[in-house]
């Protein structure tokens, strides 16, 4: 078995309205749920959409420093992952299907080393 990240960044979200968002909330459950069913489960989760409240720890100046921020500001960031362990790359595939349907939006895929 090999574990999988599916992810999203917060900017392919889109606008939508609260009615929506609830809408997609319990699929999205489901999908966790169905996961879970299946054995691959191993993580899911959305981060605070709050980026300004995001902090970093950096050594590589060869002493440890705790900052506010991201580490680095970028136009994109992440919004949410998910952790599976599957057989191979096509059912990886599948679950990120059943992801990004329930979510909404897009989900991109990678292996964890």
């Amino acid at each position: 078995m090999t574990q999988y990240i599916i992810y999203f960044n917060q900017q392919w979200v889109g606008d939508h309205s609260e009615e929506w968002f609830r809408g997609r909330g319990p699929l999205a459950k489901a999908v966790v749920q169905e996961m879970k069913d299946a054995g691959v489960y191993v993580f899911a989760g959305g981060l605070d959409e709050d980026i300004d409240q995001a902090f970093n720890a950096d050594a590589t100046s060869g002493t440890l420093k705790i900052s506010d921020g991201p580490f680095a500001r970028t136009e994109e960031f992440l919004g949410g992952l998910s952790i599976v362990d599957v057989a191979d790359d096509e059912a990886a595939k599948i679950w990120a299907g059943k992801v990004a349907e329930a979510c909404g939006w897009p989900q991109d895929v990678r292996r964890i080393g």
